[in-house]
């Protein structure tokens, strides 16, 4: 079934993505006809059960089609509501239709036909839309501040998402997009190396370039398996007892998306941040992407405290123990 899904999505995306498109998204139009398309995937019910009448699939499967949304620099905001939606389902709450979204500082609110809100530490609550500020991140995607409407429905989340799910699930929504993203960047630049010429010679050729690139397809090959291990440690123990590998791809995905950025960058030279081009679309949203769902810096402190809370002699054990069956 994921490959299937992986497919379709990778085909829809191909076909209704690129610069001009991102450049529409980014100006503030819905993209209707592609958001009509990922509907009728089913694609925002990817992790309702199939009882509420989604497709019922893992969190592996998610982080998985995530990374594929990353790699075309999120042309829709489906992730987000394949996030909200999967929690609302989690707290016994009928997903609706059309868009939802998530937090007071919403991605895409403006559009939102219903907004997912955590009022206490293991609650969900879903709000009709009321008032927003338009604002945006780096990527200049909209990301409005949201005052909510009327409440539509509450609910409590299961023991196994603890009570920081929603930070939990955003931090791996971003991990695995920048993990996309990153894989872009360097399909990009490895393109671009092969066929930009200087000195008679493909830039490709010069060994300083071929270290550049071997170290951004070392970043992409990194946070790809730290956010497929985090996807797997949820399906198996819930996002909470999955809160160490959730932070820790993050963390990669950071130092990922630093790196990548600032190497493709040099490889492009000037024309990467020119508006025409493709490259500063991912670029820009690997910035943002970084900073959201927490900041490497964040969560490494997290990680830091709940080390020194168990002592040093848990620290190896710990780690050793953490294995995904």
């Amino acid at each position: 079934m994921r490959a299937i899904i992986l497919e379709q999505v990778d085909r829809l995306l191909a076909a209704n993505s690129g610069a001009p498109a991102l450049r529409r998204l980014e100006a503030g139009e819905w993209p209707e006809d592609l958001w009509e398309a990922l509907e009728g995937l089913g694609l925002p019910l990817l992790l309702v059960p199939e009882d509420l009448g989604g497709i019922g699939l893992g969190w592996a499967d998610a982080a998985a089609v995530w990374q594929v949304i990353g790699r075309y620099a999120a042309p829709a905001p489906v992730a987000e509501c394949m996030l909200a939606n999967g929690f609302a389902a989690a707290a016994g709450i009928e997903p609706r239709g059309g868009f939802t979204t998530f937090g007071l500082r919403a991605p895409f609110g403006r559009f939102a036909a219903q907004v997912l809100l955590e009022p206490a530490p293991g609650r969900i609550a879903l709000h009709a839309p009321g008032t927003h500020t338009p604002g945006a991140n780096i990527g200049r995607e909209p990301r409005d501040d949201i005052t909510p409407g009327a409440l539509l429905a509450e609910g409590a989340l299961p023991n196994s998402h603890g009570p920081r799910a929603l930070r939990l699930g955003h931090a791996l929504l971003r991990a695995a997009l920048i993990a996309g993203a990153v894989q872009h960047a360097l399909t990009l630049a490895v393109d671009w190396a092969n066929t930009r010429k200087q000195f008679g010679r493909a830039l490709g050729k010069f060994q300083a370039i071929q270290q550049q690139l071997a170290v951004v397809a070392s970043e992409a090959a990194a946070v790809s398996v730290a956010v497929a291990s985090a996807a797997q440690a949820v399906d198996a123990g819930g996002l909470e007892g999955a809160a160490f590998e959730i932070a820790c791809a993050k963390i990669i995905a950071g130092e990922a998306a630093q790196t990548t950025a600032a190497t493709v960058h040099q490889v492009f030279a000037a024309i990467g941040i020119t508006e025409d081009h493709e490259l500063h679309h991912t670029t820009r949203r690997l910035w943002s992407w970084r900073d959201e769902g927490g900041s490497e810096r964040a969560w490494a402190a997290e990680i830091g405290r709940a080390v020194l809370a168990q002592g040093g002699a848990a620290l190896w054990p710990n780690i050793t123990a953490r294995d995904i069956p």
